[in-house]
């Protein structure tokens, strides 16, 4: 052993995996969350969101799955969120066996 103490990470030095941090964007100025949008947002009008429904996704259930170990590769190769993305390719069929 090294002898160094181990501690956990605090919450600032671990990467957010994709995730906002909320408390950082509800404290940013209106001018500052302007900044770092996309040139594409800049032009929408004033009133662009007020008819927008909030939409909440269903929440997901941990399964345990048995997969062919190239198909887990190659979806793993295609980085963060490979799980969601396997998720969309079964709705996809899903969805296109309902229509039938």
């Amino acid at each position: 052993m090294s002898g160094k103490p181990m501690s956990k990470p605090s919450a600032t030095d671990r990467p957010s995996r994709g995730r906002a941090d909320l408390a950082r964007l509800r404290r940013e100025e209106d001018a500052e969350r302007g900044d770092t949008s996309p040139d594409e947002l800049g032009d929408l009008p004033d009133d662009f969101w007020d008819d927008a429904d909030v939409v909440v996704p269903e929440p997901k259930e941990a399964i345990s799955i048995r997969v062919d170990r190239d198909v887990l590769a190659w979806f793993r190769k295609q980085g963060p969120g490979y799980q969601s993305r396997m998720n969309a390719v079964l709705r996809s069929f899903m969805e296109a066996r309902l229509r039938r």
